[in-house]
């Protein structure tokens, strides 16, 4: 149904969300199924888990269709449009939370817990008792070595290289923004090329970043608290920089069919704001995971 001016858009009965639901269970199954059970630690059979997410993509691919559609169509009002940037704006806000309790995990075993079992402050029988010889060091793999020997990434090495291409994807992302606004296509179209051109350099350097860390380095998720943290975090930030870039790629192909307007382009907004998030993560990370 059409938006109408003062009225409240009610869209109609969709089966998208069944859909997305049961790719969803059917991925998350398949993976649980798929897990290391035995002493080998191989994993399992995990056709039903590319099956479920072939069923999400597909969801995703009818679901944003249809509504790209609508909005095209002239469907949606200025309430709707009101709606919509409400939702993008406590979607960044669940986010911000996800990360935080990264940065929250990183930051109690830094200050805190690695401390403790060193035995500062009030926990001296703690270290005398348990861990005898642990000493307060960041990055540590543990008390006992219990995380293997390991070496650390630099900071000044793809990681800088990595801040300065994404703060540089910023600006890009940003310049076709303001071509968009000032009805200039095609700097809006080379400005959201650079900008899916410079995140997939990114994930690129990290992916290498990985494999040397892994064969190199002896850098793993098993390697103790700093290991954990390194991966969980970096993991999750390249996830995120990974679908940011797949949003944009979307509004590349919109911008070059004549998608968007000067007044009307709330779409592109919403993932310049996600990928400014992004990039504010990103300098998170490499601060206090890389540098200090």
């Amino acid at each position: 149904m059409s938006s109408k001016a003062g009225s409240y858009y009610l869209p109609e009965p969709s089966h998208w969300p069944i859909v997305g639901s049961i790719g969803l269970f059917t991925m998350l199954f398949g993976f649980a199924m798929a897990l290391p059970g035995t002493s080998d630690g191989q994993m399992g059979n995990m056709t039903m888990m590319y099956v479920g997410l072939a069923i999400i993509i597909y969801m995703l691919f009818g679901w944003f269709g249809q509504v790209i559609g609508e909005s095209e169509a002239g469907t949606y009002n200025a309430q709707v449009d009101v709606s919509f940037r409400m939702g993008m704006v406590w979607f960044i806000f669940s986010e911000v939370m996800f990360f935080s309790a990264f940065f929250g995990a990183l930051f109690y075993a830094r200050q805190l817990s690695v401390p403790w079992l060193a035995g500062e402050g009030n926990n001296a029988m703690t270290n005398e008792l348990l861990w005898e010889g642990f000493k307060n060091v960041w990055p540590t793999n543990g008390p006992a070595n219990v995380g293997g020997e390991f070496k650390l990434v630099g900071a000044w090495g793809i990681p800088f290289y990595n801040t300065v291409i994404l703060l540089t994807s910023g600006l890009t992302v940003t310049w076709a923004h303001w071509g968009l606004k000032k009805g200039n296509r095609q700097q809006l179209i080379l400005g959201l090329f650079l900008t899916v051109a410079l995140g997939a350099l990114f994930v690129a350097l990290q992916a290498y970043e990985y494999g040397h860390a892994y064969s190199d380095l002896n850098l793993k998720l098993t390697s103790g608290i700093y290991g954990s943290t390194f991966f969980m975090l970096t993991g999750f930030h390249g996830l995120h920089v990974t679908i940011g870039a797949i949003m944009l790629l979307v509004m590349l192909l919109r911008s070059m069919k004549g998608h968007f307007s000067a007044k009307n382009h709330f779409a592109f907004e919403a993932a310049a704001w996600y990928w400014h998030f992004v990039d504010v993560v990103w300098l998170g990370l490499f601060i206090f995971v890389y540098w200090l």
